[in-house]
């Protein structure tokens, strides 16, 4: 499978210190991966919501004489042309934001066609025992379905969605009792007890897997693995099926690496079919 446009962009990025301004445009490049060689300077900096100086010195960080030879580059390793806008145009706003997510999972898709990382992550996660698990805010959706489920083939899950000054201590208990590495959801806004909660667990031990919207997240630095998922921004509030979905495949991956997992799973479909558990 060829990299999409934004897996290429990402590979751009990476190995540049780059500072939170220049991570927002990253972030914004990678999203509108087939527009972004099309947009001047100044159209670039409105779209990120930076200065157009700001533009510029992202450029130069890059190793670019500036931000024409930028653009340049990227319509090498972009689209040829402009995705047509006609068919865009006839989607209302609803399917407009629908259409946005599917592009997200093709992304996501073609991230996954180097299976690595993923593998990677399964492996630390079903080594860890307990396993904590954390997202707050927008995110405490995302660690909760995972936690639900990762519970059926995991001797020992412990969901962390809720902050305050608790958090910290159940991170020192889930260290305390074994733990050797923790998965955390990460989506925006983000909140600052997040990185905060990481940079703590790293300090206790804990190798810390993230799952965030994108490689250049605030919380990135404070990740010892961190797999992209972009979140959808279409309607009021952000959608993200992409990392819902990579969280199943993590799930997946760390049920292959768990020795016992399909008996674990058997036993538990035994003891709903004898409590009657679920409707046929």
């Amino acid at each position: 499978m060829s990299e999409s446009p934004a897996a290429r962009l990402q590979k751009l990025f990476e190995g540049h210190r780059l500072t939170p301004t220049q991570r927002r445009i990253a972030h914004c490049m990678v999203r509108g991966a087939a527009e972004v060689p099309f947009l001047s300077s100044v159209e670039l900096a409105e779209l990120a919501g930076v200065s157009q100086p700001s533009v510029t010195r992202f450029a130069v960080a890059l190793g670019f004489d500036g931000y024409p030879a930028l653009r340049r580059h990227l319509r090498e390793v972009a689209p040829a042309e402009r995705a047509a806008g006609g068919e865009e145009d006839a989607y209302n706003e609803y399917q407009q934001a629908v259409q946005g997510e599917i592009e997200n999972l093709r992304q996501l898709s073609a991230m996954l066609a180097d299976p690595a990382p993923v593998r990677e992550a399964g492996r630390l996660l079903a080594g860890s025992s307990p396993l904590p698990v954390l997202g707050l805010r927008a995110a405490s959706s995302q660690a909760r379905g995972f936690a639900y489920f990762a519970a059926k083939v995991h001797p020992d899950v412990r969901l962390l969605d809720e902050g305050g000054s608790m958090l910290a201590d159940r991170i020192d208990a889930a260290a305390g009792a074994g733990a050797s590495a923790l998965l955390c959801f990460a989506l925006p806004r983000h909140p600052k007890e997040v990185a905060e909660a990481l940079e703590h667990a790293r300090a206790a031990g804990l190798t810390v897997v993230t799952v965030a919207d994108s490689a250049f997240a605030p919380v990135a630095r404070h990740s010892d693995l961190l797999i992209p998922a972009p979140v959808g921004t279409g309607l009021a509030f952000d959608t993200a099926c992409a990392p819902m979905l990579l969280g199943r495949v993590l799930l997946e991956a760390m049920a292959d690496a768990l020795p016992d997992a399909q008996a674990r799973l058997e036993a538990f479909d035994a003891r709903a079919a004898a409590r009657g558990l679920f409707v046929e």
